[in-house]
């Protein structure tokens, strides 16, 4: 993948600018237990979905309005979790290297407003552009939330590069034709060990701005 052709990049926020699996992986675990799910069972497809994606999946007998308070429920018992939510390794140093180059940025999260800035907070990171599951109809796999930050950016999706660190994100990467960065040893156009791999690809690039 020729890095020197994108124009922005478009971020994941969990497992992928902010290391929160392990507060994630709490709040799963005791809503599991109020709602008598297998844990290990919304673990494994949980990871980078809306909440009510994963609870229509799980509790496939729950009307529109349960599920709705299930994932209300979810959501909660993330909000003030955040002891141990930090950036994950070279965020800020790529965050820091797109500014050098002057390449625009946005955050593209399956969490609500409330969650992402407090997460982003406790990592010390200011998104530009944040796009929340509130933000759009259909959450990922569906491409809509990276098509409108393309569009915020007013950066055409083919000049993007969504970085993700699940594979539901990258499928919503390349539905929205945008070229993927992949995290922890999935596949996408440029696979990462860490971002900053990424940011010292951004540098070496041949029309680095």
């Amino acid at each position: 993948m020729e890095l020197a052709h994108i124009d922005a990049v478009l971020f994941d926020m969990d497992g992928t600018l902010v290391d929160s699996d392990p507060a994630v992986e709490r709040a799963w675990e005791r809503w599991s237990a109020e709602y008598a799910v297998d844990p290990a069972a919304a673990l494994a497809i949980a990871h980078g979905r809306p909440a009510d994606q994963t609870i229509r999946r799980l509790l496939p007998a729950l009307d529109d309005a349960a599920v709705a308070v299930a994932a209300a429920r979810q959501l909660e018992l993330q909000y003030d979790d955040l002891s141990d939510v930090t950036a994950t390794p070279g965020a800020h140093e790529l965050l820091a290297v797109l500014g050098r180059l002057g390449l625009p940025w946005a955050v593209v999260t399956s969490a609500d407003v409330r969650l992402a800035q407090a997460r982003l907070g406790a990592a010390g990171i200011e998104a530009p552009v944040l796009v929340t599951v509130e933000d759009v109809r259909a959450g990922k796999p569906d491409p809509e939330g990276y098509l409108r930050a393309a569009a915020l950016l007013d950066v055409p999706p083919a000049r993007c590069l969504v970085v993700e660190d699940a594979e539901v994100g990258l499928q919503a990467g390349r539905a929205a034709g945008a070229m993927t960065a992949a995290l922890k040893g999935l596949d996408g156009d440029l696979r990462l060990v860490d971002l900053t791999q990424l940011a010292d690809g951004l540098l070496s690039a041949p029309t680095a701005r």
